[in-house]
C-alpha cells in the first residue's frame, strides 16, 4: 500500500495579496519559507522515501527548501498543478465575493479526471512507497475529494504547508 502525504506549498505573496493563482509560477513569501522551515521536523519523522511535486515554481521553491535537509529524490509532474482559471486567472479575489468562472477555466471535472489520473499514478508506479505529495490548494482539496468520494466543498481547505495523509 502507498501513503501519499499530501502538502501545500508555503504562502506566497501572491497569497497574501489574494490572487487567482491558477498556473501562474507564484513567489514564496518570507513567512512562506518559514513556515517550510518549520514543517520540516514533522516531515523528518514521516518515513518518506520520495517527493512528488508540482511543476509550478511555488511548488518547486517549496521543495528545494524541504530537500536541503531530507536529500530525497523528487518528480515533477504537471498533474499537480493548480487550476488552471482561464482568463481569471490573476483576479483578485476576497474569499466573499462569487467570481463568475469563466469559460476558458478548467472545469471541475477535469480536475477530477486529472486527480483520479494522479492517483493511479501513484498506485502504478509507487505501489509501496511512502511520499510526500507537493501540490496547492484546490487541488489537493480535490485529490481529497476524488480519494474519498465526495464533492471538493466537502473537503476543509488546508492551510500552507499543512499535511494530510492517504492510504492507497
Amino acid at each position: 500500500m502507498a501513503i501519499i502525504y499530501l502538502y501545500r506549498h508555503g504562502e506566497t505573496e501572491e497569497n497574501k495579496r489574494h490572487v487567482l493563482q491558477g498556473c501562474m509560477p507564484g513567489h514564496l513569501s518570507k513567512e512562506g519559507k518559514a513556515q517550510i522551515s518549520a514543517s520540516i521536523d514533522h516531515l523528518k519523522h514521516l518515513g518518506l522515501e520520495g517527493i512528488l511535486c508540482s511543476d509550478l515554481q511555488r511548488c518547486k521553491d517549496t521543495a528545494y527548501i524541504i530537500n536541503k535537509v531530507l536529500e530525497l529524490p523528487i518528480t515533477y509532474t504537471s498533474l499537480l498543478r493548480e487550476r488552471d482559471w482561464g482568463s481569471a486567472t490573476g483576479m483578485i479575489v476576497d474569499g466573499v465575493t462569487k467570481i463568475r468562472i469563466p469559460e476558458d477555466a478548467e472545469t471541475v471535472a477535469g480536475m477530477k479526471k486529472r486527480a483520479q489520473e494522479f492517483l493511479d499514478f501513484v498506485r502504478s508506479n509507487y505501489p509501496s512507497n511512502v511520499l510526500l505529495v507537493i501540490s496547492h490548494g484546490l487541488f489537493c482539496r480535490c485529490i481529497q475529494a476524488v480519494y474519498h468520494q465526495v464533492e471538493i466543498a466537502d473537503i476543509t481547505p488546508m492551510k500552507n504547508t499543512e499535511t494530510r495523509k492517504l492510504e492507497l
